[in-house]
């Protein structure tokens, strides 16, 4: 199946043959779905907190973050290629010179199209297309409707417009002020200054394509004394890229790697479970993790940044809980301090199967610890908060995607449409031990938790494995909190047209 010519492609890519047949085995096997006994709920697994508790924990985050080391972490290597799908179809099915635009709409009815071309002038970057729409199509005033439109979605992703296309997500204007229009990563870096700022600094990481690099410096070259003015705030960026050695190689549909035009091996980005190296070379106390498109306009961050500081104060609070329990267990542990921990364990971690003994106990709470905030399901696709059965019948809670879940078995597929929470829009991490020492995070992670998606490459289908999810398989062994917050804390883009929304309208 492989030959000397594979043996040395695999090395060469930072994988060995044992890492290929380990995941021509998993093809092969497949990937057991998880067992999910019931969706976590307000008051069984998701913690909800008034104000007095809101304004407690705000203030002990405050009140306890100095000399800490604050890190925002942002996935931002998602390609801007999905927001405009739409959009792309409709360039390839329709021809303005061979038909009406009305005629296109009741062929393809496709509400999506209709409200983007309805609402252009709505959008961030409607300036940015009229320019290259002067300067490339001098006909646009004279031509029909569909034309206009066509010229339209020309501008906006072709390489010799504005080349949306082939931008990665973060650096396409999202929201438009009076003077000026920013993109996602400029507002990530004004919203960290109002929760994870040490003093005067502000430190973001940001993963993406090596490809996009000199773009990302460029775009904040661009703003960072604007941000700094309005923040009075100094941000420090750093950026890693997904590495080579996590991608997977690809299968045809019988399991066998396929190859190429050239009878090469196709290697495929292993999804963002791969990110958990990135995450595990971060040497920082507390970590803001949050995705690049899930922003809002500026005058939603003083709300926005509450509950951050909200979700790091429960973080640090129950952080240092954990570490002065586990000094305990070193120095004097008596039987009246072992039961304060167990009763700290089921009511403050929610944990159902409390470990006994020293032993598991200590392995228990030594662990990398994770503040979850949840928001209210109002129907968007993807997993959310469950309670899991284990083989060994341990059931935790967990963050569960919906490709998890085996919807063909009825209980299973009723637990998934039950389940209130949407995945976790805010995860804050404490990544050291009682010592002071970096956990090191791979230990961490269920490798069991991966998933096999259909593909496509070079016109064939294909079978693409993706490594345990960032949130979900990858923090699986991690201490978990999941809290409550409100809506106006989940606002990402998907679509262009999710730009219209009032989150991503100022002053709307």
């Amino acid at each position: 199946m492989l030959d000397q010519q594979d043996i040395e492609q695999i090395e060469a890519h930072g994988l060995n043959l044992d890492q290929i047949m380990s995941q021509l085995q998993t093809f092969a096997n497949g990937i057991p779905f998880v067992d999910v006994v019931t969706s976590a709920t307000l008051g069984n697994g998701i913690q909800s907190m008034d104000q007095e508790q809101r304004g407690f924990f705000d203030s002990y985050f405050e009140n306890n973050k100095t000399g800490l080391d604050l890190v925002k972490f942002v996935p931002a290597s998602g390609a801007a290629t999905r927001m405009f799908k739409f959009l792309h179809e409709f360039l390839s099915h329709y021809n303005p010179d061979q038909q009406h635009y009305r005629d296109y709409i009741k062929k393809y009815p496709n509400n999506e199209v209709a409200t983007f071309f309805e609402s252009t002038t709505e959008f961030a970057f409607i300036n940015g297309v009229r320019k290259v729409i002067r300067e490339k199509f001098p006909d646009y005033k004279q031509s029909p409707k569909g034309k206009r439109h066509h010229y339209f979605a020309q501008a906006m992703l072709s390489p010799d417009g504005l080349n949306f296309a082939n931008l990665p997500k973060g650096l396409i204007p999202f929201h438009r002020y009076k003077k000026y229009a920013t993109t996602a990563f400029e507002e990530q870096l004004y919203e960290s200054a109002y929760y994870a700022a040490a003093q005067n600094d502000v430190y973001l990481h940001f993963t993406f394509s090596e490809a996009h690099l000199e773009a990302f410096k460029a775009e904040f070259d661009r703003i960072k004394s604007r941000v700094s003015k309005k923040t009075k705030k100094t941000f420090h960026i750093s950026y890693s890229f997904q590495k080579s050695s996590t991608d997977t190689l690809a299968v045809d549909l019988t399991n066998m790697p396929f190859r190429d035009a050239d009878g090469h091996l196709v290697f495929r980005p292993s999804g963002h479970g791969a990110l958990l190296e990135n995450l595990n070379e971060i040497d920082a106390d507390v970590v803001f993790i949050k995705n690049i498109d899930n922003v809002a306009a500026q005058e939603y961050a003083g709300e926005i940044a509450l509950y951050k500081r909200v979700l790091a104060g429960r973080l640090l609070w129950l952080q240092n809980r954990i570490h002065g329990f586990l000094k305990d267990i070193e120095s004097d542990l008596t039987l009246e301090k072992m039961k304060e921990i167990q009763t700290f364990i089921w009511k403050e971690l929610d944990v159902k199967d409390i470990p006994h003994g020293i032993t598991a106990t200590v392995r228990f709470l030594n662990r990398p610890l994770r503040v979850c905030g949840v928001v209210r399901n109002t129907g968007a696709p993807g997993g959310g908060p469950f309670w899991v059965k284990s083989e060994d019948d341990e059931v935790s809670l967990q963050i569960v995607e919906s490709s998890q879940i085996d919807r063909e078995n009825p209980h299973q597929r009723a637990v998934m449409n039950e389940s209130t929470h949407f995945n976790p829009v805010d995860v804050i991490c404490g990544l050291r031990d009682y010592k002071g020492n970096k956990f090191d995070l791979m230990e961490f992670c269920d490798k069991d938790q991966g998933f096999i998606s259909r593909k496509s490459e070079e016109g064939k289908p294909i079978r693409a494995l993706e490594l345990p999810g960032l949130w979900n398989g990858g923090m699986a062994n991690w201490n978990t909190v999941f809290v409550e917050v409100p809506l106006v804390s989940f606002n990402p883009v998907k679509t262009v047209n999710d730009l219209l929304k009032k989150e991503h309208r100022p002053n709307a």
